[in-house]
């Protein structure tokens, strides 16, 4: 694959988690498809942790805490998804962005 590729990843948001990214339900974004390691210009095939960031430096618009937890990954009671399953299946940060994923992001924790 060359390393100028995007790979198409569909971003949904729900449970309150769209409030974040302008009520936006729904994103199809293009998201590179390696990104470099951060002690060295190696690059290597993007992974939900590198999604994560991506999102956070250019979707999210407002509110960061409430989506990035303190270890950079997703804060604790947002549920994620990657294909309608469970990330913790998938290898949660580690796992490897494919061309046409969809990425589901459900806060589970709710006012009252």
């Amino acid at each position: 694959m060359d390393p100028n590729n995007t790979l198409r990843i569909e971003l949904q948001f729900s449970g309150g988690m769209e409030l974040l990214f302008d009520n936006q339900k729904m994103i199809k974004a293009n998201v590179p498809a390696f990104f470099s390691t951060e002690s060295t210009t190696e690059k290597h095939a993007a992974t939900i942790g590198d999604l994560i960031g991506w999102i956070a430096s250019t979707q999210l618009r407002e509110r960061p805490e409430l989506f990035i937890g303190p270890d950079g990954s997703v804060r604790s009671g947002i549920l994620v998804l990657v294909n309608g399953a469970d990330w913790e299946l998938e290898g949660e940060l580690e796992y490897e962005l494919e061309d046409r994923d969809e990425i589901v992001f459900i806060s589970t924790l709710h006012g009252g």
